[in-house]
């Protein structure tokens, strides 16, 4: 399945904080999102969001519509994923 990719501007800033290392992992993991269907897990609390391992600790926050795949969110740590989602 093909989908309408877009991302929000709170994705575009909390990726150029991450270091470079890191970044290219979140761009390894969001080419095989956008690729591949793969099995999804939901964000916790009954929230409209997907999240994915993108290694030990980073997670990728992403949302599908329809067609549409929006980019949220991306966390280098664990700490700060669940500061977001509980917020």
């Amino acid at each position: 399945m093909s989908y309408k990719i877009i991302y929000s501007p709170d994705f575009f800033e909390s990726l150029d904080k991450l270091p470079i290392d890191l970044r290219r992992l979140f761009i390894k993991k969001i080419e095989k999102v956008k690729r591949e269907y793969i099995c999804r897990k939901h964000l916790e609390f009954g929230m409209p969001y997907f999240v994915e391992k993108v290694n030990k600790s980073a997670r990728l926050i992403y949302k599908i519509n329809d067609d549409t795949l929006l980019f949220i969110m991306c966390f280098k740590d664990h700490k700060q994923y669940e500061r977001w989602y509980k917020s």
